[in-house]
C-alpha cells in the first residue's frame, strides 16, 4: 500500500487551519487525526512524534489528517491554551468525515499537548478509538478518557512525570503502558512507539 501526501486547510472558528492529509490507496478502514505537542514549545504538525503517530494510522490504512493548531505555521488565529485548540481538532475531524464519510470509524490522537487536546475533543467527537502519547497530565486539566484508550508514556519522561500520569489515571483505572527509559520525546523509541500503536489494534475493528 502506497500513501499519498496531500496538504488541505480548512476553516476554523479563528480562521483558516493548515494541513497535511494521508491518503492510503485503498479505501481508508478510518479516518485518523493526529493534534501536535505545545505551540508556545516550537510543536507543530512536523513534531516527530506526531508524525510518527500519522504514518503509522496510514499503514494501517486510515486516510490521516495532522494540521497546525491556530497561530502555529499558516494557521490563523493565536494560541488559546486549550479552548481554541480543542475546537481547531474538532473543526478538522469534521472536516474529515465530510471529506470521506462519517460512516468511517474515527480515530483521535495527539502528543503531549495535543493529547491533553485529544482527550478534550474527543468528549464531544466520541471517537472509536483514542490514542494518547505522553500526555500533558499534570500541565494541563486533563479530563478523563474511555477506559479503551491507549495511553502510552516514557518512564523517564522530563516534561510530564510518569508520576503525574498515573495521579490521573489511577481513579479511571486506567492502563499505562510504560517504555522503560524512555523520554518525552520517545528519543530513539519511535519505532517502538509505533509498533505498540500497531499491536493495539491487532484483532480490533477499525
Amino acid at each position: 500500500m502506497s500513501i499519498a501526501l496531500q496538504k488541505f486547510s480548512v476553516d476554523g472558528d479563528a480562521g483558516q487551519l493548515e494541513g497535511v492529509v494521508h491518503v492510503p490507496d485503498e479505501i481508508p478502514y478510518a479516518i485518523a487525526v493526529v493534534a501536535h505537542p505545545l505551540p508556545t514549545m516550537g510543536g507543530n504538525m512536523e513534531s516527530k512524534v506526531a508524525v510518527i503517530l500519522a504514518k503509522t494510522f496510514a499503514d494501517l490504512g486510515c486516510v490521516t489528517f495532522r494540521f497546525n493548531f491556530r497561530g502555529v505555521g499558516a494557521s490563523e488565529g493565536e494560541y488559546t491554551g486549550g479552548d481554541g485548540e480543542e475546537q481547531d481538532m474538532i473543526s478538522v475531524a469534521r472536516y474529515a468525515q465530510e471529506q470521506f464519510g462519517d460512516e468511517l470509524p474515527l480515530i483521535l490522537s495527539g502528543f503531549s499537548f495535543g493529547g491533553y487536546v485529544a482527550a478534550r475533543a474527543a468528549q464531544t467527537l466520541k471517537p472509536q478509538h483514542l490514542i494518547l502519547a505522553g500526555p500533558a497530565v499534570g500541565r494541563f486539566a486533563m479530563p478523563a478518557v474511555s477506559p479503551d484508550t491507549l495511553v502510552i508514556h516514557g518512564e523517564h519522561d522530563d516534561v510530564v512525570p510518569l508520576a503525574d500520569a498515573f495521579e490521573w489515571a489511577r481513579p479511571q483505572k486506567l492502563a499505562i503502558t510504560v517504555l522503560p527509559a524512555a523520554d518525552h520525546y520517545f528519543h530513539g523509541r519511535l519505532t517502538q512507539l509505533r509498533d505498540i500503536v500497531k499491536k493495539h489494534f491487532v484483532g480490533v475493528a477499525l
